[in-house]
C-alpha cells in the first residue's frame, strides 16, 4: 500500500488543524487529529444529497442550501436530481476546503464547482440561514460537523438549538425540507426538531454501500 501523503493544511475558526490526505487515489479530511471524512466512505453524504432533493426532480427553479461542502459528494446527488434553472448555493466555512476541491478534488467532485447552478459563497451557514428572507429555500442540507452539534466551530451548537432549526424553518417554502448528517441517534436533537414545528423521520445510513449495518443518522424535518 502506499503511503498516505499530506497535500494541505487549514486551520479552523477555533484553531483547530485541518488537513487533506490522499492515499492510493483515496482522499481524507481530518480536523484536530480526527478523520471528519473519506472518499471510500462516502455512502452517507450521497444519501444526505439524495434524500434532501427527492422531491424537487420536477420541481422548476429550485433553490437549494447546501451547508459544509466536504469531498463534494453531497452536492454531486443534489446536482444529479435537480433541474437546469435549479440554484445550489453552496456555504462552506474554510476557504481552503473550497481551494482544496478545485486544486487537489478536480476528478473526483471538484468540477461540480464549475457546474453554473452552484453559487458557492465562504461564510458560516448558521448565518447565511438567519439572514435569508424567508420562505427562500425548498430545501437545506447539512453536513457541517460530525453530527447536531458544533464540532467545527463551538459556536456551531446554536445551528442545531431550537431556535436554530427555527430558523430553518423560517428560511424554507412551505413543504420544504431540511436535512441534518448525524454519526449517530441523537434524540435530543429529534426532539428540538419537532419543537420547532417539523415532521422529523430519523433515516439510517451506511458508511460504506455494502455495509452490514447503518452506523450514522440522517435527520430529515419536513416543513408541513
Amino acid at each position: 500500500m502506499k503511503p498516505r501523503i499530506k497535500l494541505a493544511e487549514s486551520t479552523s475558526p477555533d484553531g483547530k488543524p485541518m488537513i487533506l490526505h490522499e492515499q492510493d487515489g483515496d482522499y481524507s479530511i481530518s480536523f484536530g487529529g480526527q478523520e471528519l471524512m473519506h472518499s471510500r466512505a462516502s455512502a452517507s453524504e450521497l444519501l444526505l444529497g439524495e434524500i434532501a432533493v427527492q422531491k424537487l426532480w420536477k420541481t422548476p427553479k429550485a433553490h437549494i442550501l447546501v451547508g459544509g461542502l466536504g469531498l463534494g459528494f453531497s452536492l454531486l446527488t443534489v446536482l444529479k436530481a435537480v433541474q437546469p434553472d435549479a440554484i445550489v448555493h453552496v456555504v462552506e466555512l474554510i476557504p481552503e476546503v473550497a481551494d482544496w476541491n478545485r486544486d487537489f478534488l478536480h476528478d473526483l467532485n471538484g468540477n461540480l464547482l464549475d457546474d453554473p447552478r452552484v453559487k458557492l459563497e465562504i461564510a458560516d451557514v448558521k448565518t447565511v440561514i438567519r439572514k435569508a428572507n424567508p420562505n427562500t429555500y425548498d430545501s437545506i442540507l447539512l453536513d457541517v460537523d460530525n453530527g447536531p452539534r458544533g464540532m467545527v466551530k463551538d459556536s456551531n451548537n446554536s445551528l442545531y438549538s431550537r431556535k436554530g432549526m427555527r430558523a430553518a424553518r423560517t428560511a424554507l417554502k412551505p413543504g420544504g425540507r431540511v436535512a441534518v448528517w448525524s454519526a449517530g441517534e441523537d434524540e435530543f436533537f429529534h426532539e428540538r426538531m419537532e419543537r420547532a414545528e417539523f415532521h422529523v423521520r430519523s433515516i439510517p445510513a451506511k458508511v460504506h454501500e455494502n455495509a452490514k449495518r447503518a452506523a450514522y443518522r440522517i435527520y430529515v424535518g419536513d416543513r408541513t
